[in-house]
């Protein structure tokens, strides 16, 4: 019995992202891929939009992947470098788990030492958002503005709960459709066109025609496989932003699947009275996917300033 293979070609979905954000098409961007050792036996897989030194640093939120900010670059048209986390997209596994933020930082210090070493900005998203805390904190040189993306040393497994389960679901699937139609059920503020692009860059079809998520293929040094089994406890990071002395704001989603709640809010501002806080009304945890365009916005001038 032969096996329906579905074709997918990384860079081909550009257009549709604009398409969809309502954005002016001008023709394919310049993006590229590029690989960075971080040690002898590890790489860090990374995007890299736009032919000038990059501007921004984009890092991607747990069981993502660099492309959830694809319509954000399309949107903020200058150059960029978006990261696949370690243990996710392309890259190699972390050596201390893909959770490990401050494991993660060290490996990201280096990608960014060797592709944006003059960025004016990290941004980082959920997972991303508390590795780029813990990069502000190991290389305060290269994070010279800080945007977190719905997320504070704040949440806890309580507040991820619906990721997780999300996440902890099925290990395998036997076709694409029904892929799909898990992903929708845990992302009712998306369109299913944006969450079968995501699903392409974040998954891989197996020989039996079986479908996998890039994110699992990793495993830790443990042997276990690299998915969120629970929620490590990121409050020990409170005191590393109330340390951090660069321009911070944090952008915060107001629908019900949100992690940010009124007192992580509170608490970011009673550590750093000057933070900036941008609310997206109509956006979850994944802004970056419900109100592209709008982060685009705030990210641009949150950076100009």
């Amino acid at each position: 019995m032969s096996v329906e293979r579905v074709h997918y070609d990384e860079f081909a979905y550009f257009r549709d992202n604009a398409d969809e954000a309502g954005l002016v098409w001008n023709g394919p961007p310049v993006v590229r891929r590029e690989r960075v050792a971080v040690d002898g036996d590890r790489s860090l897989s990374a995007l890299v939009w736009g032919e000038g030194p990059p501007e921004i640093v984009l890092l991607h939120g747990g069981a993502q992947n660099a492309h959830t900010w694809d319509t954000v670059a399309l949107a903020l048209d200058r150059p960029l470098v978006a990261i696949d986390l370690p243990g996710h997209g392309h890259s190699d596994g972390g050596i201390g788990g893909s959770l490990d933020v401050r494991h993660n930082a060290r490996d990201i210090e280096v990608v960014v030492r060797a592709l944006a070493p003059d960025a004016r900005m990290v941004v980082g998203m959920s997972l991303g958002g508390m590795t780029s805390l813990a990069l502000a904190d190991l290389a305060p040189d290269l994070v010279r503005r800080l945007v977190l993306v719905d997320v504070t040393p704040g949440v806890d497994g309580p507040k991820a709960q619906q990721i997780t389960a999300f996440i902890d679901g099925p290990e395998s699937f036997p076709d694409f459709d029904e892929l799909l139609a898990r992903t929708i059920e845990f992302n009712p503020t998306r369109t299913e066109s944006s969450l079968r692009r995501g699903i392409l860059h974040n998954a891989v079809q197996l020989d039996d025609g079986s479908w996998v998520w890039r994110y699992r293929r990793i495993t830790e040094p443990t042997g276990e496989p690299d998915a969120v089994r629970g929620h490590p406890d990121f409050s020990s990071l409170w005191d590393m932003l109330g340390a951090t002395t660069m321009p911070l704001m944090l952008a915060r989603g107001m629908l019900s699947q949100s992690v940010v709640d009124d007192a992580d809010e509170a608490e970011v501002l009673r550590r750093r009275p000057d933070a900036l806080i941008v609310h997206f009304e109509r956006a979850g945890h994944s802004i970056q996917g419900d109100q592209p365009v709008e982060l685009a916005a705030a990210l641009a001038e949150f950076c100009d300033r």
